[in-house]
């Protein structure tokens, strides 16, 4: 009896076996598809910090990334970032030990920021901007001797110490370029790069792809980088002593060029006086030749908040009369038609963002209507109204926007049209815009040269190929339950 049970058991037919091998083959690959194309892998990071030794201030900056897409684009996001206390390390050229010994705290924080086990991998850059430019121009032996405490200081933390030096001017306005078209996902989809526009203290730089420029024009505004699996041809250029800063000292100097006891300036508030020196508004590569003969040793610094004439004292520290090329910016460089849209960082942005001026979808007229305004305010007022801010950048934002404006319109040529294409930013999504990241990007191998992997299946096919294995699962349990078929249908019925 058991013999014949068992050649009648439904599951023992050859169609049972194959069909039910099929469905374990099925959910199987269901199951390997699923896992491969979602797997989460515990993730390991790798660590780099670079320090912005800038001109009036140095800042560091600590970068992650997932250690198994070390050179595969993996994404580089700022964990941390630090503001060292005091002036950029070119302002202790006499002190060159102090220059060293006021990075310490920030580099203390890395330590404990950095886990410990990463300290000894991890790549420590120091990159120098245009305050260090002017004084390897001034004094190139005390140059050297701040970079010799620097790096003294810097050689004493337990990272991976790469040195520093002197970025030029095109590698600061390239690798600005760089760090805000790699934050912008606009690049894996293959869209208009962003253009970047850089205000510092001592210098200011533009980068940007246009489709009229191939470089041929003026071979040194030229750099090319591969980007996502694209080529870009970009044209970037640096003027030094065209900073925010730099460019006050050079419109004071051309307002002092006959040794006035007084200067009545129209670029700072009504009311504002202050008692200044013709030695040190002078000290500086950029108007040192233009330092009168004869003059006091001070002189009285008085404003009158004028917008209009402040911006024709502003124009007066720029070339527009001489280009040998078919377009230039100013003071005969040449520069190709804007294109797209420009990302604006640095002083840029936060001298706009003081002024409550960064939506630059407001008219060009309306803003500098808002500016011609804010310069007429009394100082009184003004200090009444920004009782928390440091007098001396209060007392610059009248020129600082009016400086901006003018550079942007009358320098880079924007128009009334082109200047809502500019976007002032601070970050993009939690990184600080500027030079740093493209830096350490272009010295670890890992400015992204290709398109990023993929998952194994685009998102349709994958959902393609598990809907079918559903499918065929659900039809192969369907017909695996057809010997119990017949036998439903015999049961007897009750009447």
């Amino acid at each position: 009896m058991s013999a014949k049970m068992k050649e009648k058991n439904p599951w023992h037919t050859p169609v049972t076996i194959i069909i039910t091998v099929i469905g374990v083959i099925a959910i199987v690959a269901l199951v390997t598809v699923a896992v491969l194309q979602n797997r989460s892998l515990p993730q390991k990071y790798k660590y780099g910090i670079v320090l912005d030794a800038g001109s009036s201030h140095t800042a560091l900056y600590i970068y992650e990334w997932p250690a198994e897409k070390d050179n595969n684009t993996g994404r580089v996001e700022q964990t941390h970032s630090c503001k060292v206390r005091g002036p950029g390390i070119s302002s202790y050229a006499s002190a060159p030990l102090k220059a060293g010994e006021s990075l310490r705290e920030c580099m203390q924080e890395a330590e404990q920021r950095v886990p410990g086990k990463r300290h000894h991998e991890t790549p420590l850059y120091l990159g120098a901007t245009a305050g260090m430019r002017l004084l390897n121009m001034e004094n190139s032996a005390a140059s050297d001797n701040v970079f010799q405490a620097v790096e003294e200081a810097l050689q004493k933390f337990p990272f991976s110490y790469q040195g520093a030096r002197i970025l030029s001017g095109p590698e600061e306005g390239a690798f600005g370029w760089v760090t805000v078209n790699y934050l912008d996902d606009r690049l894996r989809q293959g869209l208009e790069t962003t253009g970047a526009l850089d205000l510092g203290g001592a210098s200011t730089q533009i980068s940007f792809v246009s489709d009229n420029y191939n470089g041929s024009e003026s071979p040194s505004n030229s750099v090319t980088f591969r980007l996502y699996g694209n080529d870009y041809n970009l044209y970037t250029h640096s003027f030094l002593c065209y900073g925010k800063d730099q460019a006050l000292r050079m419109t004071l100097a051309h307002q002092s060029q006959a040794g006035p006891g007084t200067v009545l300036d129209p670029c700072f508030h009504p009311g504002y006086t202050e008692t200044k020196n013709y030695s040190v508004l002078y000290d500086s590569p950029c108007v040192s030749d233009r330092k009168p003969q004869g003059a006091p040793a001070t002189f009285n610094h008085r404003g009158n908040g004028n917008f209009l004439e402040c911006q024709k004292t502003i124009k007066s520290i720029f070339n527009f009369t001489y280009c040998k090329y078919n377009r230039c910016s100013f003071n005969g460089v040449f520069q190709p038609l804007l294109q797209g849209p420009f990302g604006a960082f640095s002083a840029y942005y936060f001298v706009m963002n003081f002024l409550n001026l960064t939506d630059t979808s407001i008219p060009l007229d309306a803003v500098k209507e808002k500016l011609k305004h804010y310069c007429a305010t009394p100082w009184n007022q003004i200090r009444q109204q920004h009782p928390n801010i440091k007098l001396k950048y209060l007392a610059e934002y009248c020129f600082a926007g009016t400086y901006i404006l003018t550079l942007l319109t009358e320098g880079y040529n924007f128009t009334s049209k082109s200047y809502s294409d500019i976007k002032f930013i601070e970050k993009i999504k939690g990184s600080d815009a500027g030079w740093t990241l493209g830096y350490m990007l272009n010295l670890t191998n890992m400015i992204p040269a290709e398109a990023p992997d993929s998952p194994p299946l685009p998102h349709a096919g994958y959902v393609s190929i598990v809907t079918i294995i559903v499918v065929l699962i659900f039809i192969l349990f369907i017909l695996s339950l057809r010997p119990l078929w017949p036998r439903c249908s015999k049961q007897p019925q009750i009447v």
